[in-house]
């Protein structure tokens, strides 16, 4: 009898975020008084894509075309943002930057970049949201479409900057995974949840079984193991609306792969959702995952390498998740704590 060989997944990218997938970077923007921000993520070349969305509660853009049975195969950038509704300015944004660059869909003598976005809910966060007749996002993709590097800040920055869980703030957070030294697999994600990264009502990480040295914090699980782990953190219960919440994320890999494989790492990914937040996927959570597929290692997966590559995507973002909560820090408006508010 033979027994099954573990896949070699257990280390980080250079940087252990998702720009050590090749042709990758990332930018971002915050407003200080707004307490809110944006992240872009440009393709060096355009990317195929896919979404998958989960939560109860989504805000998007353009997130139909990323359908496998719809006709543009690939994106030119990918827009995550603070400030529901109105956070879907900085795709414009973003397309702006792009399109004085030459970049984007030909359609005759016109490039149309292709940008798809989704937002969070970070207005009741103690930020000043009255910024007159228009909002700030869409001047905040261009600057973080300016700002697009490969290496790039986690925490409390871009998109994260006003997230909020249900215990600690929350965070924008990135992870890399080296998948049997044949494909990369990145994460970045805007952690906002209606619940909690963190188990009960200790400091631990639900993510812990992922983690890849102490990547955020080295904590491991609680031992022993709390008796109310599995009772509901709730953000703002009391004035919880189907809007108030979000964890959104993109996950992408240097694989070769089609639309449909793309949706199928995106349903993947959203597994990392479930093991790193207690609850999640809620009626009041928007929770949605977007693929990228960049193709720069020119390998299309086996089969069985594309289940790894599937696999990668979970733990991947779980571990993003926890990076992101770990690596927020406080601000005197803060809602709730910043997890390493008493860390030296």
């Amino acid at each position: 009898m033979t027994t099954a060989q573990p896949s070699q997944t257990g280390r980080t990218g250079e940087r252990n975020l998702i720009t050590d997938v090749a042709g990758l970077t990332v930018g971002h923007a915050s407003h200080e008084a707004v307490n809110s921000g944006t992240t872009a993520i440009l393709c060096d070349l355009p990317a195929t894509a896919a979404v998958q969305v989960l939560g109860g509660a989504p805000g998007t853009r353009e997130t139909d075309l990323l359908e496998p049975h719809n006709t543009v195969e690939s994106v030119n950038a990918l827009v995550l943002s603070g400030g529901s509704a109105f956070g879907l300015d900085a795709a414009s944004g973003v397309q702006a930057f792009l399109r004085e660059r030459g970049q984007g869909f030909q359609v005759g003598p016109h490039r149309i970049p292709i940008v798809p976005a989704a937002i969070l809910f970070d207005l009741v966060n103690g930020g000043d949201k009255d910024w007159g007749r228009y909002p700030p996002y869409r001047d905040l993709g261009y600057q973080a479409a300016a700002a697009a590097a490969r290496d790039f800040s986690i925490g409390t920055a871009g998109a994260g900057t006003g997230a909020l869980t249900a215990t600690f703030k929350g965070g924008l957070g990135s992870a890399s995974t080296v998948v049997a030294g044949e494909h990369v697999v990145g994460a970045l994600v805007a952690a906002n949840p209606v619940g909690s990264a963190t188990i009960g009502d200790t400091r631990h990480f639900w993510a812990a079984p992922f983690e890849i040295g102490d990547e955020f914090g080295g904590l491991g699980l609680p031992v022993p193991f709390p008796a109310d782990a599995g009772d509901l953190r709730i953000k703002f219960r009391e004035r919880t609306r189907a809007v108030a919440n979000t964890t959104i994320a993109v996950i992408a890999t240097d694989a070769v792969l089609s639309k449909a494989e793309a949706k199928r790492l995106a349903i993947a990914a959203h597994a990392g959702f479930a093991r790193a937040i207690w609850p999640s996927h809620t009626p009041f959570d928007g929770d949605l995952v977007f693929a990228l597929a960049t193709g720069a290692s020119g390998r299309r997966p086996a089969p069985e390498a594309f289940l790894d590559l599937c696999a990668a995507a979970a733990s991947t973002m779980c571990r993003a998740i926890a990076r992101g909560v770990h690596a927020a820090t406080p601000d005197p408006r803060d809602l709730k704590p910043a997890w390493g508010r008493d860390q030296v």
